[in-house]
């Protein structure tokens, strides 16, 4: 995926290439030589900010049940108090 960037100017004079551009990946947009904005379509913005699964829903992935996970048993061994 190209990055292309672009001045705030030649957004502005050329907003159809601009668009054209964020066809191919992100456009970024400069105001006085520094990154001020980032030009995507609209189901790549939709991917970035996609609703976030919950902990039932990731864990109920399709071929989740063939990954081996078996965790070692956690040894917890109370301490001795001292009331002295």
């Amino acid at each position: 995926m190209a990055w292309i960037t672009l001045s705030s100017r030649e957004l502005n004079h050329d907003v159809s290439s601009a668009k054209k551009a964020a066809q191919e990946g992100p456009v970024v947009i400069t105001d006085r030589g520094k990154p001020s904005h980032v030009l995507m379509t609209y189901g790549e913005f939709q991917r970035l900010s996609g609703k976030r699964r919950n902990l039932v829903e990731a864990l109920a992935m399709p071929g989740l049940s063939n990954v081996d996970f078996d965790p070692q048993r956690a040894q917890i061994a109370p301490r001795k108090i001292d009331l002295s």
